[in-house]
């Protein structure tokens, strides 16, 4: 197989589209949304090994993804993907930020380098992928859409990495939003809480090796785990082509607000945080996800 996908879809209708991390999940699901109705979709992952459940998704629902790799921590893919939507479609209308890592565990079990990671990915990769597709955004009006979490708003236990790049991507994008929109372009943040999926498998976790590591917070982090499991596979779960469908909102409604919940319980987490001026209901509420029995 190529490095890159040699099908692409025909001339744009709606739009041209880059997504990122469409391997699995909400990026996956997006993808197939996107193209489904009538967008022009530039797929990408970091490792195409990993494309063969976005090529079967796409043939099973009979649409055209032009699938691509770009790792949004290497400039050089970065500066390479936006320039190929210019020259292979000669324009770019939006941007859908969505690649993310995981990163579970408290700072002492983590280390430095597992935060730097999750910066370099969660919000890096946002901060350059974004600084590179502006100007041409520019040019058409486009959108820059990025999946953010209820966890860019709300500070959850054991995922101390995670939140910090999400609330991270929050303030710059908070902060970006009215200067694009001076020039015409959108910009949009997108919160999930929990979609369904097998947790502990999608966020690569050895749990023997966490607890193992995990010293005097066994207790606390068993408890997390249980809990966010739990979650995770519960009827509470949204599934991934439910968040898919506000992403495309987003991207096609003419006006969608700048921050967007993809679920009435998303919504009421997020307002949990926004209305806490002294922090007391959120830590109350998070203290009971790592309480022992």
């Amino acid at each position: 197989m190529s490095e890159e996908s040699m099908t692409r879809p025909q001339a744009p209708a709606k739009g041209v589209a880059l997504i990122t991390g469409t391997s699995t999940g909400i990026g996956l699901a997006t993808a197939i949304e996107a193209a489904r109705a009538g967008w022009t979709t530039v797929a990408t992952m970091r490792d195409l090994g990993r494309a063969d459940a976005l090529r079967a998704a796409a043939d099973a629902a009979g649409v055209v993804l032009d699938v691509r790799r770009l790792d949004v921590t290497n400039a050089g893919d970065i500066d390479r993907e936006v320039a190929y939507c210019i020259d292979a479609y000669g324009r770019l209308d939006v941007l859908v930020n969505n690649a993310g890592s995981a990163a579970v565990g408290t700072v002492e079990m983590l280390g430095l380098e597992a935060f730097r990671i999750a910066m370099e990915v969660n919000f890096f990769g946002v901060v350059a992928l974004t600084r590179a597709a502006l100007p041409h955004l520019r040019e058409s009006g486009g959108r820059v859409i990025t999946i953010s979490s209820v966890g860019g708003i709300v500070g959850q236990p054991f995922n101390e990495a995670y939140c910090a790049a999400k609330f991270a991507v929050e303030g710059f994008l908070e902060s970006l939003q009215p200067v694009a929109k001076t020039l015409g372009v959108g910009v949009h943040v997108i919160e999930p809480g929990a979609v369904s999926s097998n947790f502990v498998e999608n966020a690569g976790i050895d749990v023997d090796s966490l607890l193992a590591s995990a010293g005097s917070y066994v207790p606390a982090i068993s408890a997390y785990l249980a809990r966010t499991s739990t979650q995770f596979a519960s009827s509470n779960a949204q599934q991934p082509a439910d968040v898919a469908a506000v992403v495309l909102a987003a991207m096609e409604e003419e006006n969608p607000d700048f921050r967007i919940q993809t679920s009435a319980w998303a919504h009421d987490f997020v307002a949990t945080k926004l209305a806490d001026l002294d922090g007391s209901r959120v830590t109350g509420l998070t203290a009971g996800w790592v309480a022992s029995n």
